[in-house]
Formats: C-alpha cells, sequence, structure tokens
C-alpha cells in the first residue's frame, strides 16, 4: 500500500470510492470533477489517495484557510479496511497541514455514520456539543448520500 499526493487524474477513481462508500453525503456541485479540481487548486499538498497494486482503495481530502484546518471526504474501500489505511491517510493530512503552519483542524460527520464517528474518536477527534453547525447553499445543490 503506498499514500500519494492526490491529483486530478485520480477523480474518476475517487469519486467512484466516495459513491460507493456508505455514510458519504455528495453533491453535484462541490463533488464534481470541477469541484475537486478546484479544492486541489487550493489545497494541492494536502489530499491523498492510498493505492494498493495499482488500485486506490483509500482518498483523503483536506484542506486550510489560513487559520484552521478541514478534513472532508475520508474513505477506505470497505474490502481494505482494518489495514491501517485510513489512519496513514489521516496522519500525512494531518502532517501537511502541520507542514502548513495549521494548529487546529475540524471535521464534520453525519451523526448517523456510526461508523465513521467511531473512526474519527479513535483518533482524537472529540465531539463539540458547545457549537451549532450552520451552513447555506449559495446555488442549488442535489445531493446523494450513501
Amino acid at each position: 500500500m503506498t499514500i500519494r499526493t492526490m491529483t486530478v487524474d485520480d477523480y474518476e477513481d475517487v469519486h467512484a470510492l466516495l459513491v460507493n462508500t456508505p455514510g458519504m453525503g455528495l453533491n453535484d456541485v462541490d463533488d464534481s470533477r470541477e469541484g475537486i479540481t478546484r479544492y486541489l487548486s487550493r489545497n494541492p499538498t494536502s489530499c491523498f489517495v492510498a493505492t494498493d497494486e495499482g488500485h486506490i482503495v483509500g482518498v483523503i481530502l483536506s484542506g486550510h484557510d489560513g487559520r484552521r484546518g478541514y478534513i472532508g471526504h475520508t474513505a477506505v474501500a470497505t474490502s481494505a479496511r482494518r489495514r491501517g489505511i485510513g489512519t496513514a491517510l489521516v496522519d500525512a493530512a494531518l502532517e501537511a497541514l502541520r507542514m502548513e503552519g495549521i494548529s487546529k483542524v475540524a471535521l464534520v460527520v453525519f451523526d448517523r455514520n456510526e461508523t465513521g464517528n467511531r473512526f474519527w474518536e479513535h483518533r482524537g477527534f472529540t465531539r463539540r456539543t458547545d457549537l451549532v453547525y450552520r451552513n447555506r447553499a449559495l446555488v442549488e445543490l442535489r445531493r446523494f448520500d450513501t
């Protein structure tokens, strides 16, 4: 298994992985090829894929705003789980963010995603109960949750 920086050329395989990962929440704008290309151009050193025998089996999208780091989509193929791939991806992303001077990282997980929440808790990400997460769509987004 190899961890390497993600490129836009990985899009099709990464998108297929995300669509087939239970608990993911995707939309047709941010998760389109154009949306991911924009994200990668803003965050060229902090997004990674895990490959095994030439196939992408894991991904983590992370970036920052100059002050705080954010982890977005993170997935490992069901058939490749329990091999440390998710942890290796998280470690790579956190180190890349550290190298960019980021000292705190946040992420959002659907409450119903029990597997994802357990994964993040085991990696030291604590649940915040003192915040209310809010967002507002600036364009109409078609969501497709897995």
